[in-house]
């Protein structure tokens, strides 16, 4: 294994010219850690990721549903593994997670679909579009293809660093695999 060209960044090593952000969301995470050598590039993220990952027209559940099948379609361990244990923590269930990589019924099958179609087909045919409009209202189906796009960005940062899975979600996949 090859040592990261980027790996996440230190306390020690954090950027002066955000060193405001180091306090908040932005050191919880490797991914963010990751970031943290394009101080610009976090520094404008922030706003965006407030939006998709706390103020959604989706709500917490349907953004979990969306964020696991981008992970899965990706195939970004990552973002999986973290999302698996976060939806566990808004309470969905293991099978419910598993379905996301597979074929889902009912509304998670209109989520899965609409990502599907957002890799796909870089658009979301106007049949599924009407469809998520009339069950989650418009904001919602702005939110999905953001969603997608937001976890899609991470996902090449993930991958192309090869940013190290932290630790307690690691070891939630060690002792409680899906």
């Amino acid at each position: 294994m090859t040592t990261p060209s980027c790996p996440p960044i230190s306390d020690e090593n954090w950027p002066a010219d955000i060193a405001d952000m180091k306090a908040g969301f932005a050191r919880a995470l490797n991914v963010y850690r990751t970031m943290a050598h394009h101080p610009a590039l976090l520094r404008a993220w922030a706003p965006l990721r407030q939006h998709i990952v706390k103020d959604s027209a989706l709500g917490a559940v349907r953004s979990e549903l969306v964020i696991l099948r981008a992970a899965h379609r990706m195939g970004s361990a990552y973002e999986w593994a973290h999302h698996v244990s976060r939806a566990r923590g808004l309470g969905i269930s293991d099978a419910r997670i598993r379905g996301m990589a597979g074929t889902p019924d009912g509304e998670d099958g209109l989520i899965a679909g609409a990502v599907d179609a957002l890799f796909d087909e870089a658009r979301l045919p106007s049949r599924i579009e009407r469809a998520i409009a009339a069950a989650m209202g418009q904001q919602a189906v702005f939110d999905i293809m953001a969603t997608v796009g937001f976890y899609s960005v991470l996902g090449y940062i993930l991958m192309t660093y090869d940013t190290p899975i932290d630790q307690s979600v690691a070891d939630e996949m060690a002792t409680h695999p899906l």
